[in-house]
């Protein structure tokens, strides 16, 4: 059977219903008229207002400084509470307003509003909040990132400093409120798996510093504005000691006690949802949450196969190319092991191969795209303190400006980078022309209202993303053998993971057998397996969104570029996908189909 044709067989049919309503007034003009639609937009600029308060460590990533001194507990049942008298109250507003008489971008904006709405309150039956924090995702890593004086929260004025100091205050509180939901879940059984627990141990106590100097978060005293005065400096740095002595490092120890004598010993051997009371039905709603789709675990599993399968016989052909003699897992560890795929001494090194990767691929963007990124963008080493667990990411810039969009890139020994780890591949995933467009393209749009421009879906953003990493092979970055393997290695990875997330989390599979699944089939190591393995374990569903996004993307290019032929520009495609930012698929391909009905003057 071709997995692949029922798929998007599969797809198309379960967003048939609103591909139809978002392509009805294809005609009309795709930009926010505020005249006509002004009581609709007003509502849209307030529900955003009121969602930064909810979310403040939200509005400072996209550079709102007004709530840089907040930190909410927002998985508490209280906070919970108010969350959903929240959504409710604006889906009772969107009654308020015919969809039908809206423009065609408002049109897009109802229904997505309504999507993020109906989605989100849906989410808040689920005891998720039982697990505040894992070993991926949580405040005690978020601390960290934010308060090195390198991440996303500002230290530029006083009043930045001083923001930081009541954030770090509020954080004793949420360890506090984590460590009762944590009480809270052994109570009913439902508790991360013991392989986490261990591996969150060694990060809260990676932060116990004795001398409040040698703690990351004394960077930002390092990195002092020249406009500061002595006074305001030496205050400041006896500020910074005691929050780091009396305030971090107690929150951080406390934290550590409480999951090394506590809740490790409570933990559970088993590996995904399926174990939890509920866990089945919280699995099917993750799998709709990432892939903004009704696609069953069962039809993405298969997919997976299928896609595993393809991607297998391509790396063939690029093992028997080289002249290879040996099969794919002696490729393997060939391509592992010899010294001429670690060239780099320094990690100065590994950054400039970055720009030079930078540098081939910037002047071929006009080919592709007729709208670029006005946001800046640079490339940085991940912090230390977290690089042996990071992956390469991209941390977005602001719409204004004042912030460029990082690309950071985790170098633990750069004696050991191994430059066939899809290096180029995943420059281009989340870098250019991958997150770095997408996110600042969005942000930059101001004929969107803010809840969209700051918007994210991860079946279309990693979708796009992934997508991206597909216009290597136009771009020229995998004409080295190595580097096309190390693409393919990629594509492999995102193949493998829509076996493994749903093996894991309908009992298809163990963690144990999740990681040789992926060492049997991609070129890993076992550390890297066991980590990626482990992030699926906690973060159900997301996997599924890179390949089920591109796949989607890639046919509807696919698609139009038969049906428009001569008519088709690839740019045109590029910046149709971009300009309107994320929205869930089932959106995306009305709006797609509006555009190239369009084309044809239809």
């Amino acid at each position: 059977m071709n997995y692949r044709l029922l798929f998007f067989a599969t797809l198309l049919f379960a967003l048939s219903s609103c591909k139809q309503s978002s392509t009805s007034n294809q005609n009309k003009t795709t930009m926010a008229d505020t005249a006509g639609n002004a009581a609709f937009n007003k509502m849209l600029e307030q529900y955003y207002e009121d969602h930064l308060k909810f979310f403040p460590l939200e509005a400072t990533a996209i550079g709102d400084d007004r709530y840089d001194d907040q930190l909410h507990a927002d998985f508490t049942e209280s906070y919970r509470g108010k969350l959903k008298s929240f959504f409710q109250q604006y889906l009772d507003s969107l009654q308020h307003y015919n969809r039908d008489a809206l423009n065609e971008n408002d049109q897009i904006s109802y229904d997505i509003l309504k999507y993020e709405l109906t989605t989100d309150m849906e989410g808040l039956k689920f005891h998720n909040n039982y697990f505040p924090l894992d070993q991926f995702n949580g405040i005690h890593i978020e601390m960290g990132k934010m308060g090195t004086g390198t991440g996303n929260q500002p230290f530029i004025t006083v009043k930045n400093y001083e923001n930081w100091l009541k954030r770090v205050k509020a954080f004793d509180v949420y360890v506090d409120s984590a460590i009762e939901y944590f009480r809270k879940g052994i109570a009913t059984g439902e508790v991360l798996p013991k392989t986490i627990v261990e591996k969150m141990i060694p990060e809260c106590r990676g932060m116990e510093v004795s001398d409040p100097t040698k703690s990351l978060f004394y960077g930002p005293i390092e990195k002092f504005p020249s406009d500061f005065s002595d006074s305001t400096k030496a205050r400041l740095s006896s500020e910074y000691k005691a929050a780091i002595r009396n305030d971090l490092v107690p929150s951080y120890k406390k934290l550590d006690d409480f999951l090394q004598t506590e809740y490790l010993p409570k933990a559970r051997t088993t590996s995904g949802l399926n174990a939890l009371p509920d866990g089945k039905e919280m699995y099917a709603y993750d799998v709709k949450y990432w892939t903004t789709t009704d696609l069953t675990p069962d039809s993405i599993y298969n997919l997976g196969l299928q896609q595993v399968a393809m991607l297998w016989n391509e790396m063939e052909k690029v093992k028997d190319s080289v002249g290879f003699k040996g099969d794919l897992h002696a490729f393997f560890h060939y391509l592992r092991t010899d010294p001429k795929f670690t060239p780099y001494k320094t990690d100065s090194e590994v950054l400039q191969a970055h720009y030079a990767l930078l540098a081939q691929v910037q002047p071929q963007m006009p080919n592709y795209f007729h709208h670029f990124p006005k946001t800046k963008f640079v490339i940085k080493e991940t912090e230390k303190f977290r690089a042996a667990s990071a992956s390469a990411e991209y941390n977005q810039g602001t719409a204004d400006g004042s912030r460029p969009g990082v690309y950071y890139i985790p170098i633990v020994d750069a004696t050991k980078f191994n430059v066939t780890d899809g290096m180029n591949s995943t420059f281009l995933h989340e870098a250019i022309p991958g997150h770095h467009y997408q996110v600042s393209l969005q942000q930059e749009n101001t004929s969107l209202p803010s809840f969209r421009r700051y918007a994210w879906y991860g079946a279309y953003g990693e979708g796009w993303a992934h997508y991206a990493e597909t216009l290597g092979y136009e771009l020229g970055v995998y004409n080295d053998p190595y580097q096309h393997f190390g693409a393919l290695n990629d594509q492999m990875l995102r193949a493998i993971r829509l076996v493994v997330d749903v093996g894991l989390h309908t009992g298809r599979m163990t963690r144990e057998q999740a990681i040789k699944y992926m060492m049997d089939n991609q070129s890993t190591s076992e550390d890297d397996a066991t980590s990626a393995i482990e992030r699926y374990m906690v973060y159900p569903g997301q996997a599924l969104s890179y390949k089920v996004g591109s796949l989607t993307i890639k046919s509807l290019r696919e698609k139009y570029q038969q049906q428009l032929q001569s008519k088709f520009d690839i740019a045109a495609f590029h910046d149709e996908f971009l300009k309107d930012g994320c929205m869930p698929l089932s959106i995306l391909i009305g709006k797609m189909e509006a555009w190239a009905k369009r084309q044809t003057g239809d």
